[in-house]
This record gives C-alpha cells, structure tokens and sequence, in this order.
C-alpha cells in the first residue's frame, strides 16, 4: 500500500494541489546496486506510473550506498589538526580526519553534546555538520568502523537517474537528490537538494507583481529545496521510505540545473 498525501499550495502566484507519494518496501541498497533499477522495479510493484512533471526526491544516503561511499575509519592516520579539533570538540579523532577529508574549510567546533560539533564547508561548497558524513541506517552488514559520505557528484548522480526514468515514462521527469541539514539560528534539520536534474534550482520572481499588483524586488525561491524540505515529510528515519513522488507542481525543465546554484558567494556571506 503506498502512501499519499495531498497538500494545498500557492505555487508560483496560482493555485494547485501538490501530491506527495512515498515509494514503500525498497530493498536495502548495496555498493555496485543498480539503484535505477530498484527504483523503476519497486514502481512497478507498487502500480506506480510516472507522469510528465513528476519530481522523484532520492534520499542521498542510498546514492551514497549504491556509488559505494563508504570510508574505514581505521584505515586513517589522524593528523595533528584532528587531533587538535578532538580536544576542542570531544569527537573521535578519526571521525575528524574523515571530516576533514571531505572539507575545504572548517567553520565552527564547538563541545556540545552529545559528541561535539563541527560544522565545515564541504568540497562541494555545503555549509553542514560533519561534512555531511553519516553513520545511521547504514544498514546490518556495516560495522562501526565505516562511516557514508556523499556522493562524489550529486548532480551527476541525479542526471544518471533522470535519463532512464524520462526514457521510460516520458519528459519530463525531475530528479532531486535529498540530504538532512540542520540550519543557522533555528533548531531542528530540514531536507535539501544537494542534487538535481531537470528542474530549476532557483525560481526567480523578480519583475513579477504580487497578490497586490506591486512589484516583487528580490524574491527567489529555493524550489528544489522546497522540493526536498516537502518530500522530508514522508522521508522518515524510521519509515524506510527513501524515495518520494511529488506531484502537481508547475516547473520549467531545466538543462543546465545544478544544485550548487543555490550556495550563496562567500562574499555574500555576512555571518561567518
């Protein structure tokens, strides 16, 4: 039985109804698995049919798995900057090597529970805790001593997915690639686009009227994050659901979409 749920919105100053449907009873993804294939054989099972203007949200922790970003922590030398950042912050100083291996920049380390912080610019430019590595729901053949990292390249992830999936329901389809942040002066975390094909990254307004008639000035919405903050709602930790449908919302294919489009400058930074 899939799930659904269906949620009223203003979408682009006109009305319309967004659907959300999980995609249930997915393997366990492994490294080297066709995570195309699962994806299409588990919509087919669950009488699934694509259709033009659909957007498939993927968890990044099964691109991860299936690209096989897995890293042993025991096979790394700490270095003395880990080392250092482990007393400042109280996490294990090979979980801060395999931090620092996938950052260009180190923002924050603060020794806060339960095991420290450290909040770090990713290679990719994502501004995130731990560099974006995870150790949950790795699944039961991984032990503790491997940690999931990101995909190498988000973007080229989802445009693998997207070909296949327009080739078999018809264009277009979209493909966001999902990961779980949390975010500066607010609590909790939220899903992101880290990865997209095919839709807009960023949606511009500006020269557009409001409700009102007056001008809009600076108004950008982040639609694949919205996308993705949306589809965390059936994406659970627990609910083994990590692909999602979203359907009925009106978006331009995009050729040349990249997620990265959505990093701010760093010299537009004004709090760090």
């Amino acid at each position: 039985m899939r799930v659904k749920k269906s949620i009223t919105m203003n979408q682009t100053l006109s009305i319309s109804t967004l659907q959300l449907f999980a995609v249930p009873n997915l393997p366990d993804i492994k490294p080297d698995d066709s995570l195309i294939e699962i994806i299409n054989k588990s919509l087919v099972k669950n009488d699934i049919l694509l259709k033009p203007y659909d957007i498939v949200v993927i968890a990044q922790k099964i691109v991860s798995k299936s690209e096989g970003c897995f890293l042993r922590l025991s096979q790394l030398l700490v270095s003395k900057q880990a080392t250092e950042l482990a007393a400042l912050s109280g996490k294990d100083a090979k979980k801060i090597e395999a931090i620092l291996g996938e950052s260009q920049q180190i923002m924050r380390v603060a020794a806060l529970p339960p095991n420290g912080l450290i909040v770090s610019r990713h290679r990719h430019g994502w501004v995130c805790a731990n560099a974006g590595i995870d150790e949950s729901n790795l699944g039961h053949d991984i032990d503790h001593d491997e940690v999931l990292l990101l995909p190498k390249d988000p973007d080229a992830s989802a445009q693998r997915l997207q070909g296949p999936l327009e080739k078999t329901y018809g264009e277009p389809i979209g493909v966001v690639i999902s990961d779980t942040f949390g975010r500066a002066w607010r609590k909790g975390q939220v899903n992101v686009a880290i990865g997209i094909a095919g839709v807009p990254a960023i949606v511009s307004l500006v020269g557009q009227n409001d409700a009102y008639g007056r001008p809009l000035t600076v108004s950008q919405p982040a639609f694949a994050d919205e996308v993705a903050a949306a589809a965390g709602l059936l994406m659970g930790k627990t609910t083994r659901t990590p692909v999602i449908i979203v359907r009925g919302l009106s978006w331009t294919p995009s050729l040349n979409t990249c997620a990265r489009d959505i990093i701010r400058p760093i010299q537009e930074e004004l709090f760090v």
